[in-house]
This record gives structure tokens, C-alpha cells and sequence, in this order.
């Protein structure tokens, strides 16, 4: 029934014409190239310590909104909230898919690099307040509302095992993911490099 729903939503997308999200700090092309070039490259070590409890997630960004609410209405158009700050309607695009949404619960927020993939290459030597501001970063391109179920298909996967269904979102999604690792300091393995070299040459 969702992939049914998904089809349909990019047709009434099409039609309406309506933008996809843009949050802020996406790099042009060249910077991210730059970038990229002067990231540490290490192996992926997963020593099973990884706990998503260690990066506190939704915290209260403004008056009684937390993150995903924030970014629910940054990133839908014409949304309208309850006294709780939850999304009651509006209009949301999923970048990755094109899928169009009228509810908030079919959209998840994406960490567009993924708390496990942060952990990995090096967020497991920060502090938990430091975490709990990764986890809850506006300020880059790091969080993203996009469709429930592609989100779940990403998982925590790193560009050289999952891309966006949407090719011409290729460009975007290297220069955002870049970003937050060049801010964050973390670190790349070799096929997430050639991975994302690859995406950047779309641009």
C-alpha cells in the first residue's frame, strides 16, 4: 500500500510543482570537493559499543517544539500546529523520493549522516553533551524529514551501501553528508570516499 501511496505522492508532486526541502549549510559542489579531499579516511570498526541512547535525540529547540517538530514545519509547507507544537497538516516533500505527504506520520527525520555511522568514525570519543548536540543539529544539513519508509531502508548505512532512489538528489545528498562530517570531524572509509566522489561528479 505505501509504495502504491509513494507513486502516487510523486505524481501530485509533479504536478503541484511543490519544492523539496533545503536546510541550511549545503556546500557547493567544489567546497564539498575540498572537504572531502582533507577527511580522515579509517576502516568501519564496529566493536559493538554503539548504543542510540548515547546521542539524546529531540530536544527542545523552541518553545514547547523539540527538534522534529522544528524541523517538520522548517521543512513542510503551510504546516499548522496544536498548542503541543505537533504537526496537525500541511505538505511535506521527501527529498530522497519525491514522495509527497499531507500527514507528519509518514515522514521520519533522517540524520543524513547516521548516529551509528557518527559513532563509528569518531563521535564514540565525545562527550554525551556533545553527542546531544549532533544528534539534534539545525545548524547543517544533518537533519532531514523524509519518507518513513525510505528512511528505514537507509538504516545507517554510509553512501557506498545506500544512495537515494532519486538519482538527481545524488549532488545534494554527497555535498550535505560531506558537510556534516567536515563540521563534525569525523571520518571516512575508503569506499564511503570513492562513493561520494562519484555523487559529486552528478553535480
Amino acid at each position: 500500500m505505501k509504495s502504491f501511496t509513494i507513486v502516487a505522492a510523486v505524481l501530485l508532486g509533479a504536478v503541484n510543482g511543490l519544492p523539496a526541502p533545503v536546510p541550511p549549510g549545503i556546500p557547493s559542489s567544489s567546497t564539498a570537493k575540498t572537504q572531502l579531499a582533507g577527511l580522515t579516511v579509517k576502516p568501519y570498526v564496529d566493536d559493538g559499543s554503539y548504543d542510540r541512547d548515547l546521542f539524546p535525540q529531540w530536544d527542545t529547540i523552541n518553545g514547547s517544539c523539540n527538534t522534529r517538530e522544528f524541523v517538520l514545519k522548517r521543512d513542510g509547507i503551510n504546516v499548522q500546529t496544536n498548542s503541543a507544537c505537533t504537526a496537525t497538516s500541511g505538505s511535506w516533500t521527501s527529498p530522497f523520493d519525491g514522495g509527497v505527504w499531507t500527514a507528519a506520520s509518514d515522514l521520519d527525520i533522517d540524520h543524513m549522516v547516521p548516529l551509528k555511522d557518527a559513532w563509528v568514525s569518531g563521535a564514540s570519543a565525545w562527550t554525551t553533551a556533545k553527542r546531544r548536540q549532533f544528534a539534534n543539529d539545525i545548524s547543517s544539513p544533518e537533519l532531514w524529514a523524509v519518507t518513513d519508509d525510505v528512511n528505514q531502508d537507509k538504516g545507517d548505512k554510509s553512501p557506498d551501501k545506500w544512495k537515494p532512489p532519486l538519482k538527481s538528489f545524488y549532488c545534494t545528498y554527497a555535498r550535505s553528508w560531506v558537510q556534516v562530517k567536515s563540521t563534525w570531524k569525523l571520518s571516512v572509509t575508503a569506499a564511503e570516499k570513492t562513493a561520494l566522489t562519484d555523487m559529486l561528479d552528478t553535480c
